[in-house]
C-alpha cells in the first residue's frame, strides 16, 4: 500500500502469523516510509482495524493462490481480494493496482476464471485502477536448472516450439507496478513482458545450456498425456473428492503446455509477439547465469516439478 506521502510497501498475501486481536501484527521495517505487517486472515474488518483513519493513497495487491487449487483459486484469487477491495473503497483509496496474469485472456483454469470475476468487479469499483497482466516469471522457467546442470535432458512438450513467452523478472515487474501508482496515464488492462524477442522452451533450454556451460539435450513428451491424466483423475475425484484438485493442477499443465503467455489477438485469433509490450533490462539468460552461480535464488521449493 502507499500513504499520502509516498509509496511503500505490504506483505498481505505471501506471509502467515499466527495473529493476534485482528490477526496482523507489524513487523521490523527497513524504509521509514513502510510499515511491513503479516496477515493470517485479510478481510476489510482487519485492515480497518490496523490502520483505522490513515489516508492510504494507493493498494497494490499480488494476492493470489500458490498453486491454482479449485477452492484456494475462489477463497484467495477472488475472495481476499475482494475483501480488500471493500476495505479500499471504504476507505476512499485513491487507486487499487491488481497483479493478474496474461493467460486470463482465454480462460479455462479456475483460477484465471477467479481472478476475472475480481477484474470485473475492479472495473465496476469506480476507483482508478490498473490491471497489470505480465506474462511468465523467471521463476516458472527456472525449475530446470539441476537437471540440466547435472547432465539430464531439458524436457519440452511436443516439438518444444509450441508456445513462447516474453519473461519478465520480479525487478522489473515490481518496478512497473510502482509505476502504475505515479502515471495517471498507466490505467485500465496493461499487459506487460520482459525486454527482447518471444522464446520458446527449445530456446529456454539452449539458454540455460550455454549459460551451465554443458552440452544441450531435450527429451519430448506429448501435451496429451497432461490431458489424458486430467480425465483420469477427474473420474476418480467422483469417487475421492481429494483427486479434483490433482486434475485441476494436470489441467493447468497442459495449458502452460500448449498455451503462449503473449498478448492474443481476438481479430486474428492468434498470440501476438510484436504487440506484447516490453518493460525493464533483466534478461532471463543473466538470471540463468546468476542462479548457477549462486548470487540469486529462483527456487519453487515445494511447487517444483522438475528434480
Amino acid at each position: 500500500m502507499a500513504d499520502a506521502q509516498g509509496p511503500s510497501k505490504e506483505d498481505a498475501g505471501g506471509s502467515t502469523h499466527e495473529g493476534r486481536n485482528a490477526g496482523i501484527e507489524q513487523s521490523g521495517q527497513s524504509d521509514p516510509r513502510a510499515t511491513y505487517v503479516l496477515a493470517e486472515h485479510l478481510t476489510s474488518q482487519c485492515l480497518h482495524d490496523l490502520i483505522g483513519d490513515t489516508k492510504i493513497h494507493a493498494v497494490i495487491s499480488c494476492i493470489a493462490s500458490r498453486r491454482g487449487g479449485l477452492r484456494d483459486s475462489e477463497i484467495v484469487d477472488y475472495g481476499i481480494n475482494r475483501e480488500l477491495l471493500n476495505w479500499a473503497t471504504q476507505a476512499n483509496v485513491h487507486q487499487f493496482t491488481l497483479l493478474s496474469a496474461i493467460c486470463v485472456q482465454k480462460p479455462r483454469l479456475a483460477f484465471q476464471r477467479a481472478k476475472l470475476r475480481f477484474e470485473q468487479e475492479l472495473q465496476a469499483s469506480g476507483l482508478a485502477h490498473a490491471i497489470v497482466r505480465p506474462t511468465a516469471f523467471f521463476k516458472s522457467l527456472s525449475g530446470q536448472i539441476n537437471r540440466v546442470q547435472n547432465g539430464k535432458p531439458f524436457l519440452v512438450f511436443g516439438s518444444g516450439e509450441l508456445t513462447r513467452c516474453k519473461p519478465i523478472s520480479e525487478g522489473d515487474l515490481a518496478r512497473y507496478l510502482r509505476l502504475t501508482i505515479e502515471d495517471d496515464e498507466l490505467r485500465g488492462v496493461l499487459p506487460i513482458g520482459g525486454p527482447g524477442p518471444a522464446i520458446t522452451p527449445l530456446e529456454q533450454g539452449r539458454m540455460l545450456a550455454e549459460a551451465a556451460g554443458v552440452p544441450f539435450r531435450s527429451r519430448s513428451a506429448p501435451p496429451s498425456l497432461l490431458r489424458w491424466v486430467a480425465a483420469a483423475l477427474s473420474l476418480g475425484g467422483k469417487v475421492i473428492p481429494a483427486l479434483n484438485d490433482r486434475a485441476e493442477f494436470a489441467r493447468i499443465g497442459h495449458y502452460y503446455a500448449t498455451e503462449s503467455m503473449l498478448l492474443w489477438d481476438t481479430t486474428k485469433k492468434a498470440y501476438d509477439p510484436d504487440a506484447t509490450p516490453s518493460f525493464g533490462g533483466e534478461t532471463l539468460y543473466q538470471s540463468y547465469v546468476d542462479q548457477i552461480a549462486g548470487v540469486s535464488d529462483q527456487s519453487l521449493g515445494e511447487q517444483a516439478v522438475f528434480k
